[in-house]
């Protein structure tokens, strides 16, 4: 049920996105979900894609530095504290977020320190998406 993200640090200049949208939708990579963070230098772009070994690769060879991980991905229930009841059972299995982001509607991808036994606390009680299932949203 770990998802693979994909990680790229870009300096912190007009265009870079871009660059990046641009080679992964040229490639026929779609992406479907990212998020994005900066300092003063530099930016970290956070990405969900349908093809993760074929988009770090494209993105190396351009000159970006790129790192894989690994993300829970949960559906959250489409309804009023829908969130709420996730986070909540987060919380209660003892899991600390480091991040989270959208990647379609009704999903979300959040890194943890301890992937594996979170998964194992969170199973049977959310609905955990696998890299599969992700990429075929």
């Amino acid at each position: 049920m770990k998802v693979t993200q994909l990680t790229v640090f870009l300096e912190n200049r007009s265009g870079r996105l871009a660059e990046v949208a641009d080679l992964l939708g040229k490639a026929g990579i779609n992406i479907r979900g990212f998020s994005t963070t900066e300092a003063a230098e530099y930016g970290i772009v956070r990405l969900i894609v349908t093809d993760p070994e074929r988009a770090r690769k494209l993105l190396h060879d351009a000159g970006f530095t790129t790192h894989f991980s690994q993300v829970i991905c949960v559906r959250v229930p489409d309804e009023p504290g829908g969130l709420a009841r996730v986070l909540d059972e987060v919380a209660t299995a003892g899991a600390s977020i480091d991040y989270l982001y959208s990647i379609s509607f009704q999903n979300i991808c959040f890194a943890v320190r301890d992937i594996d036994r979170t998964i194992e606390l969170l199973e049977g009680k959310v609905t955990l998406l696998s890299d599969d299932e992700v990429r075929a949203l």
